[in-house]
Formats: C-alpha cells, sequence, structure tokens
C-alpha cells in the first residue's frame, strides 16, 4: 500500500506525538504543524515526519496544510484557557476551520478527538466547547470519525504523573471533587484505536466513547498515583464552597492545577456505559498494569536523574 500523507494537528503533543510515531512506523507520511518547530523536535528525527511551522488558527494556512491529505487528525485540545487560546477558540473555532480547509481541499476522512461528556449545553465551558466542535464535525458531511475518551493515562500525562509528583511535593493533599469518577483509558490504547479508524472504513460517520477496564473516583486515583510513586499522602476532601474556593486560587496561580471550569466537568461522572468498541480488537490496559513502569520510585527517579543530566544540575 501507497504511503499515506495524513495531517496530525495537535500532533507534537501528549496523544499526539505517541501517533505520529504509531503512524510513522507505519510508513505513513506524517505533517505536524506546530507554532514552533522546535517544540516538536522528539518528532523530528522521524523519517517520514515533516514538523512544519504554521498557525493553523489562520484559516489560508490552514486550508494549505491539508491540501493533498488523505487524511486529517485534530487532537488539539486544552483543558483550561489562556490569553487567546480560550476553548470556543481552540475547540469550536479550530473545528469549524478544519471543516472548511478539508472541504476546500477535497479531503473527505477527518478524525476528531472531542471528549467524554461533550455536550453544548455542558456544565462547563470546556464541555461546551468540545461539543460545539463535535456538532461542526458530524454535520460537516465528511467522512469523520469522532472518539471521546475518558481521562488518558500514559508516561508524561497530566493526570496520575501530575498526581505523583503533588505527592511528592506535599505532605498533605486537600483534593476538590473527592468522589468524582473516571474511568481512565491508555494512550496506546486510544492511538491504536486512530490508527485502526484510518484503515476501517466502517468506522466512518462514528463516534466512539473510549474507557479503560475500571472506574475510580478522583480520590482512589490520587491514592494509588501516591502510593506506587512511593510517597503516600494523607487525602483530606474538599466539597461545596472550599473546593470551588480552591479551584479560583488555582487557577489564578501559574500552572493552574484546577480551575472552577475543571471542577464544573468534573460534576457529571467521566465513565463510559459501554464496553471498548469492539471494532477496534483493543483489550484496554488497566492503569495497574502499565502505569508503574513509569510512577514506580525508581522510574520517577531515573526520570529526574536524566533531567539533572541534560540540565547541569
Amino acid at each position: 500500500m501507497a504511503p499515506r500523507r495524513i495531517v496530525v494537528l495537535g500532533g507534537s503533543g501528549f496523544v499526539g506525538s505517541a501517533l505520529v510515531a504509531r503512524l510513522a512506523a507505519n510508513g505513513d507520511e506524517l505533517v505536524v504543524p506546530a507554532r514552533r518547530r522546535d517544540r516538536a523536535r522528539h518528532l523530528i528525527l522521524l523519517p517520514t515526519v515533516d514538523v512544519v511551522e504554521a498557525d493553523i488558527h489562520d484559516p489560508a494556512a490552514l486550508a494549505g496544510l491539508v491540501r493533498g491529505a488523505a487524511a486529517v487528525v485534530n487532537l488539539v485540545g486544552i483543558l483550561n484557557e489562556s490569553g487567546r487560546d480560550t476553548f470556543a477558540h481552540v475547540h469550536a473555532g479550530l473545528a469549524r476551520n478544519v471543516v472548511a480547509a478539508c472541504r476546500s481541499a477535497g479531503v473527505r476522512r477527518l478524525l476528531h478527538m472531542s471528549a467524554l461528556n461533550a455536550d453544548p449545553s455542558g456544565p462547563s465551558r470546556y464541555l461546551a466547547s468540545k461539543g460545539e466542535a463535535e456538532s461542526s464535525v458530524t454535520a460537516s458531511g465528511l467522512a469523520w470519525t469522532v472518539f471521546r475518551p475518558s481521562v488518558i493515562f500514559g508516561p508524561g500525562d497530566s493526570f496520575l504523573t501530575l498526581f505523583a509528583r503533588l505527592a511528592h511535593m506535599m505532605p498533605v493533599i486537600a483534593l476538590a471533587a473527592p468522589d468524582a469518577r473516571f474511568q481512565p483509558v491508555y494512550v496506546g490504547d486510544v492511538v491504536a484505536a486512530f490508527e485502526r479508524a484510518l484503515a476501517t472504513p466502517a468506522t466512518e460517520g462514528q463516534r466512539y466513547d473510549l474507557c479503560g477496564p475500571k472506574v475510580y473516583t478522583l480520590r482512589e486515583l490520587v491514592r494509588w498515583a501516591s502510593e506506587t510513586s512511593g510517597a503516600v499522602r494523607p487525602i483530606v476532601p474538599l466539597r461545596g464552597g472550599l473546593a470551588t474556593l480552591q479551584a479560583f486560587v488555582l487557577e489564578h496561580l501559574p500552572g493552574k492545577l484546577m480551575s472552577r471550569d475543571n471542577l464544573a466537568s468534573m460534576s457529571r461522572d467521566n465513565v463510559c456505559g459501554c464496553p471498548f468498541p469492539p471494532v477496534f480488537g483493543i483489550e484496554p490496559a488497566a492503569l495497574e498494569a502499565v502505569a508503574p513502569s513509569w510512577l514506580a520510585p525508581e522510574a520517577l527517579r531515573d526520570k529526574y536523574d536524566a533531567a539533572r543530566s541534560t540540565t547541569g544540575r
């Protein structure tokens, strides 16, 4: 089979990097736009990957990028707003522009990353903008496939790894929404689903919820990540006004560990009401089976040692 030219928006991010590496291993020709090329330097050495500096929010630039592509994959997403990067701009606005670019360039295949509970009437700006983006894609007339994952975990994630890091930094963890429910899905399973969808015409015009095999409360996840990383810490649950106050404070601090919009998103259970889609032939990995490989104390220590060696400290 001749190599496919696939444009991956958000290809230098957490999920995107894993997907690009997987598709490159198949011999596909990948185009990965980035605001700054050096931020995607981990992809530049892959032989079939072309990292290009481009503003994907510029409709003309986007149309030029997708011209001649066999498929476009949109993985772009943010958890918190910053400056011009609002939920409306990054999620809903970009989705509309991607649809328009695909139509003008004659690209019929579009894979789109949405989110579990995406809904234009959702309880948070994040979920509402994800829902609006999804609506644009499904009304496009293109050969679309939409993926709606629960929280995604894997090496270098901002989920389990963040909990482990916080446990090593703090003597006590004050936790908002401790009873919020999640069904985390492994990044390797998510990118495998994208890869197989590209080769499976039956997935066109379909939406797929992606979840792992087990449901956890947020408190259970934080406790497990802490224990696995070797930093057991007491957890103080925060609910109601205290949770809102903590979110308000954190959203104004560097790093934005939490925001009131994040808290609103967690008011809905982030779980699937179905098994992993059988069309992909994937048995989803349990976090207990794979996450210790990067969360265990020795793995974290090796990572910190590597970081120190590159900085000379």
